[in-house]
Formats: structure tokens, sequence, C-alpha cells
């Protein structure tokens, strides 16, 4: 499987930045995920690489061949670059059966009838439509339309399968299935992958590294678990997680043994970094960033607080807890319920807090959070 490179590349329309010098590799063989919110650039970057867009300037190699140069004038067309896409609205012929969808692409390529046959076999078995062979795509349910849409994109062995947000037309149910297929065909046909979502879940859950971009720029490109343990700032902290960190705004200062004193929601609060020496002023404005699960709840604890709402779902409590002027949230798992303020005891757990500037939004360091 091929390995995808750009090299500074850079999509304007007109005044507007799609994307700005954008350096990305996608190993072989890899899920990638292009993440953001609607606007960043994840779509524009998956047509370019798929042929579908040219870029402004850069470069783009496919298995270390260009197939797009700004310098050297190459520029090589979509059906040459040996890549399948799959499109939202799954972009079946109506008129033709599943078995004539998936052959389309074999009979232009003037495929022998038996391996042909032999192929759309292989694909419905591969993805457990066996049944559906002779039905039209009006026929079936949303999911089996992806199913045959999958089984097209396949049909003719490319080497990179595109995939813009192609689960968004399904309901939540079928939506998680659909992720287990796809992770599971991924393995199955070891291919390289590049997905356009802006559901951090999907993100989460499939790929082997996320590309999380905002307004034309990746912030963060890492493996999604990394994104989620180590966000690179704010935004990559803020946007990947459900629910979401707790940010408290904070006032820093230098204490003893490399302890930072922070003076947040009228408390006094210790931060000990456990990722080396965070170097900051005296009274430089920060943000304390604090994942849900790391809020302990009980009836003893250090801090005293207020149940503002519960939301249980049997699985899992969110709590939302009401802290001097603050909101924060907490997790809590098995059916647990809380009534309107209940007075609690709230503590910080673990050492995956983390500490930002809050003027650039930088990640400076994790932490554990002692309450003085």
């Amino acid at each position: 499987m091929p390995e995808i490179v750009l090299t500074n590349v850079t999509k304007r329309f007109g005044k507007f930045t799609a994307v700005e010098n954008l350096n990305l590799v996608i190993a072989d063989g890899g899920f990638v995920t292009l993440l953001g919110p609607s606007g960043c650039g994840k779509t524009t970057t998956l047509r370019m690489i798929a042929g579908l867009e040219s870029p402004t300037e850069g470069e783009i190699f496919i298995d270390g061949k260009p197939v797009y140069s700004s310098t050297k004038g190459i520029d090589i067309s979509p059906d040459k670059r040996d890549v399948g896409f799959l499109f939202q609205n799954y972009a079946l012929w109506p008129h033709m059966t599943v078995e004539q969808n998936i052959s389309f692409g074999l009979e232009n390529l003037k495929w022998d009838k038996q391996k042909i046959k032999a192929r759309i076999e292989e694909l419905l078995t591969m993805l457990k439509i066996e049944s559906l062979g002779k039905r039209y795509p009006s026929e079936l349910s949303g999911g089996q339309q992806q199913r045959v849409a999958i089984a097209r994109t396949l049909a003719t062995g490319p080497r990179v399968l595109f995939m813009d947000e192609p689960l968004s037309n399904l309901d939540a149910k079928l939506r998680t299935e659909m992720r287990s297929e796809l992770k599971r065909l991924h393995s199955e046909t070891d291919s390289t992958f590049v997905y356009v979502t802006h559901d951090q879940l999907e993100a989460m859950t499939l790929s082997t590294k996320t590309c999380l971009m905002k307004e034309g720029i990746v912030q963060q490109y890492a493996p999604p678990l990394e994104v989620y343990n180590r966000p690179a700032n704010i935004f990559a902290a803020d946007f990947v997680g459900s629910p979401t960190m707790n940010f408290i705004e904070a006032s820093g200062q230098k204490g003893n043994g490399g302890e930072i004193r922070l003076s947040a929601a009228g408390r006094e609060f210790a931060f000990t970094p456990v990722s080396g020496d965070i170097d900051i002023k005296d009274k430089q404005n920060l943000t304390l960033g604090v994942r849900p699960e790391f809020i302990s709840i009980g009836e003893t604890g250090p801090v005293p607080a207020k149940i503002y709402a519960a939301l249980p779902s049997g699985m899992e409590t969110i709590v939302k807890i009401h802290l001097g002027d603050i909101i924060l949230t907490s997790v809590v798992f098995g059916a647990v319920d809380y009534k309107v303020d209940t007075e609690i005891k709230i503590g910080f757990t673990g050492d995956n807090c983390i500490l930002f500037d809050k003027e650039s939004g930088v990640n400076l360091g994790l932490g554990r959070v002692a309450v003085l």
C-alpha cells in the first residue's frame, strides 16, 4: 500500500485560503481521519489528494510518485491515481441492481466475465450482503446502500480509499454498527483509508491517526488517544472528548519545587507538573483543563460544591457541578442520580490535568491538582 505525502500544500479560492501550508504524511495501510468543524478545510484536503481539486501551491506524492506539483507543472487526473472515493450520498445507479453497480467499474476496465463474477461474490460476502445482489438501491435500507457503495468502491482494488462523511446519513444505531464494519474492513483489506468527519467520536474509534484542522491549519496530527490525553492546544482539548473538557480560568505564579499556584473560582490550587518544569510569569493568565472523568464526587473531599443537574443514561451519569461562579462537568459510571442543589464534595484525581497558556492556547504541560 502507498504512502501519501503532502508538502507545503495550500489551496485558495480567490482571496479565501481554504488550506494553508499543509504538511502531512499518511503511512502505508493507515486509517487517517481529517477532523474538524465545518469550513476547516478537511474535505478540500481530501479532494486535493484524490485529484478532484488542484492545489494552488505545493506537492502531493502517492507511493513516492508526484501526482501534483505546482513548480513542476504535474497534475495527474483522479482516474490515474488508483484511488477509490466513497461519497456521502452513496451515488449508486438507481436503474442497476447491486451486482450491476459493483461490476460497472470492472466492465469499463474490460475484466473477464468470470473474473467479474468472482470479484462480486467476494465483495458481497466480505460486506455481508450476499442476499442483496439482485435488488435495486430503492429496495435497500441506508446501511445496505452504504455497504453496496463500499463494495463498488473496493471492486477495482484501489490502493487508497477516500471517504467523505460516509455515515452522516445513517441513524445513530446504524452509524455505530458501520463504524465496526469499517474498522474490520480496513483490517481485512490492508488498504490506506483517508476519512473526513466532523464527528470526534468517529475519529476516536476508527483512526490510527487523526489530523485535527481549524480554519485550514493543522492543529494536531497524532493517534486519537494522544490527541485526547495530550491535546496540543485548547482547541484540540475542547473539540475532542464527550463530554468536553472542563476549562477553568486561573492566574498562576511559581511555587516551591516546580509547583504552580493557581487562583481560580475563588479558590487556591497547587498544580504539580509531571512532564518537567513549566516556566510561567507571575500572575500569568492560564487555563486549567480537567477531563470530566478526573473530577470525583463524594460525601468527603477537599472542595464543597452543589449539583447543578444530573443526566443519567444507565451506563453512566453526566453530572453538572456548581463550583462558585463556574459549572464543571463530571462523569459517574453506573446508574447514579443526584437531586438538584444537593451539597457534595469534589476532588481532582490522577495526573492528567493540563495547564494551558490562556493567550496562545498552547499546552504547557500535564500534572496533578491539589486544593489548598
